[in-house]
């Protein structure tokens, strides 16, 4: 697609702490599931790129690891790829959490970066359905004090309140340029990666905090093909690393029962995604200290 003056493209990027819902905004937006979204800390690695098209418009989300106080080598690289994708966009989005009674350190080491770059940025303020107004409008006041913001947009992705605002207050501020992408992509990531992510959301989302960060999944086949009754199908074979023994066991469940429980939600996922039929084979290895393997933190650097 040619660019006009009309059309207006840029590239956007998420900034916030751990859990306040940067993945969920994006998937919202996108209408796709780009980003992987379940209820505990660092669930994003990698700077994720997602893309939304409209008519005459299209935006490019760098989702970034949530940043939080590093305590390994993967620790490093993801607080390091948050940070990195912020320094060549057009607008930031600064997502903090409605309850914030105060700017807490996190938040304050996020709003540090932005002053310093003088980007031009939008603060979002989600989970509003869990605050009153008078709460909201506090929060608003502490952060408008601190930064120039060229908007404030309070959202709730949950309710899909004011998303659309959020989108129009994008677009406001891009110049216009060419699509980037094709208008019929939603993610740069490969299918590959989508459906690493995929399982892995699936088994942070089913697995107790007794198996924390320390899992990692791997794509190892990734085949189509066609059945004897002509049907498509996508075989999909893929390890789930982990850091200890108990956690394999933790992972695998009571005769496997957890393991399936996890490939048959992340197959549904996938299957709903790439819209044919997926085969899907999980394994459970242990890798001890992999979080600090250069070999496999490497993965998850800023591409």
């Amino acid at each position: 697609m040619e660019s006009n003056d009309n059309f207006k493209s840029g590239f956007v990027s998420m900034l916030g702490r751990t859990n306040v819902g940067k993945s969920s905004i994006i998937n919202a937006l996108v209408g796709e599931k780009v980003a992987a979204v379940a209820n505990k800390t660092q669930t994003t690695r990698t700077a994720i790129r997602a893309i939304v098209n409209r008519p005459n418009l299209q935006v490019i989300f760098v989702d970034t690891p949530g940043i939080h106080k590093p305590k390994s080598k993967l620790g490093d690289v993801m607080v390091e790829t948050a940070f990195g994708s912020s320094t060549d966009v057009d607008i930031i989005l600064f997502v903090v959490d409605a309850a914030s009674t105060e700017i807490g350190k996190g938040d304050r080491i996020i709003l540090d970066k932005i002053i310093a770059s003088g980007k031009k940025c939008i603060l979002v303020i989600n989970k509003i359905d869990l605050v009153k107004k008078e709460q909201l409008a506090k929060i608003i006041d502490l952060y408008s004090k601190e930064y120039n913001f060229i908007s404030v947009v309070p959202v709730s992705v949950v309710k899909n309140t004011n998303l659309d605002v959020l989108l129009n207050e994008i677009a406001k501020n891009l110049k216009p340029g060419p699509a980037y992408y094709n208008v019929d992509e939603y993610t740069d990531q490969t299918l590959r990666q989508l459906a690493e992510e995929t399982i892995r959301e699936k088994a942070l989302k089913l697995l107790n905090d007794e198996v924390p960060h320390g899992i990692y999944v791997e794509v190892s086949k990734m085949k189509y093909r066609k059945t004897l009754e002509k049907e498509n199908i996508y075989d999909i074979s893929a390890t789930i690393y982990c850091l200890r023994n108990s956690h394999k066991g933790i992972i695998i469940g009571k005769n496997g029962q957890m393991l399936k429980k996890i490939g048959t939600y992340a197959r549904q996922d996938l299957e709903k995604m790439l819209d044919v039929k997926v085969n899907l084979q999980l394994w459970v290895k242990v890798k001890e200290d992999w979080l600090n393997d250069a070999n496999f933190v490497k993965k998850f650097k800023l591409q």
